[in-house]
């Protein structure tokens, strides 16, 4: 299911940016007073006291041959116990909800259900799915070759770009590279950019009206779907 190619499946769901290029919103890179091994040693002291954020997400998906970008819309929310949720309702409404080992693909156009098994490839796919989000610096060593490319301003907001090279294979096989802007006041993502290995096809994610540590209830990560929804297993 992971590999040749389905892997990028669950990084295309959930990389985002808007309709507009994403890169006019960043300043140039500027000199940093920061190095890696500091982010790296403060992301892991912000780790300890995240518990879950809100956010607002677009999603680009560009390719680079055709010149072609699909885009969507919409919210997240993310808890530190493995739950997430994301609810797009541009152009065309679709849930993705994550608890635990389960990952739910919830389509209404076509009233179907998706259901993914993630605990073959747990630790793999937890890479992508929680990147950034109370991700400590211990962590993203242990998958990442972390570099700091310098500080940018993203939507008037001072930020920290990162690139990670993957240091897994298989995650190469799929993702060459990935850039992420860290917001200097919350410690979590401004923006994620996934680059797909060969063809040169990326995937940006831009979230704004981030909430740290919002209350969110078990009940926003209940299943509830119309009944009269198919409910399938995809195998591979």
């Amino acid at each position: 299911m992971y590999r040749s190619g389905k892997l990028w499946i669950f990084f295309a769901l959930l990389v985002v940016a808007a309709a507009t290029p994403v890169h006019s919103r960043a300043s140039k890179a500027q000199a940093s007073k920061w190095t890696t091994d500091s982010i790296l040693d403060q992301l892991d002291s912000e780790s300890k006291t995240f518990r879950s954020l809100t956010a607002d997400i677009e999603r680009t998906k560009v390719t680079v041959v055709v010149n072609d970008k699909s885009t969507e819309a919409g919210q997240i929310l993310v808890r530190k116990d493995d739950k997430m949720r994301i609810d797009f309702t541009k152009p065309d409404p679709r849930t993705i909800l994550r608890i635990g080992n389960d990952l739910y693909l919830y389509n209404p156009k076509i009233k179907q259900i998706e259901q993914y098994d993630l605990s073959k490839r747990r630790a793999l796919v937890d890479q992508f799915l929680l990147l950034g989000f109370g991700t400590s610096g211990n962590a993203l060593k242990k998958s990442f070759l972390p570099s700091l490319l310098g500080e940018e301003t993203i939507d008037n907001r001072k930020t920290l770009k990162l690139e990670l090279t993957p240091k897994s294979d298989d995650v190469r096989n799929e993702v060459s590279k990935i850039e992420i802007w860290i917001d200097e006041a919350t410690w979590l993502p401004d923006q994620q950019e996934f680059f797909e290995t060969g063809s040169g096809d990326y995937l940006i994610i831009h979230y704004t009206n981030v909430v740290r540590n919002a209350n969110i209830s078990d009940n926003s990560f209940k299943q509830k779907w119309p009944k009269d929804v198919a409910h399938v297993k995809p195998q591979g």
